[in-house]
């Protein structure tokens, strides 16, 4: 029996849920998932030009499973850029620093509940139309 996966730390969600390509309609689409831990990778590794050894501390993993993660965030995003494919960013066996939630309207992210500020554009005035991305 496999050991349990730990929890990959990240510092916050992502702040779009994901993307797609220019010019075809969303139900047009086919899509991939790009996983929470991928997506920290991408941004660790390629964004804030840390090496593995810096990256894989900061997400409390090892440097040969930080390099596992990264091979599947890149063949994702190739599949994604060469089939066409749209990039959902969701999901993935992470733990953030503080307790995150995204707004169901105005899709939002608001770090911590106590934070929650009533949102102008979508008129949001309850905590009921938020969404945990904690785990």
């Amino acid at each position: 029996m496999p050991r349990p996966k730990q929890f990959r730390k990240m510092v916050s969600p992502p702040l779009m849920q994901g993307f797609k390509p220019f010019g075809i309609p969303r139900s047009a689409l086919e899509s991939v998932i790009l996983q929470y831990d991928e997506f920290e990778t991408i941004r660790l590794l390629d964004y804030e030009g840390l090496n593995q050894e810096q990256a894989s501390e900061r997400m409390k993993v090892s440097r040969p499973t930080l390099t596992r993660i990264y091979e599947n965030a890149r063949r994702t995003i190739a599949k994604a850029l060469m089939e066409g494919k749209m990039i959902l960013i969701k999901g993935g066996n992470v733990q953030f620093e503080s307790t995150w939630f995204r707004c169901r309207k105005c899709y939002k992210l608001i770090d911590g509940i106590e934070n929650h500020i009533r949102c102008k554009e979508c008129k949001n005035y309850s905590s009921d139309e938020l969404i945990p991305l904690n785990k």
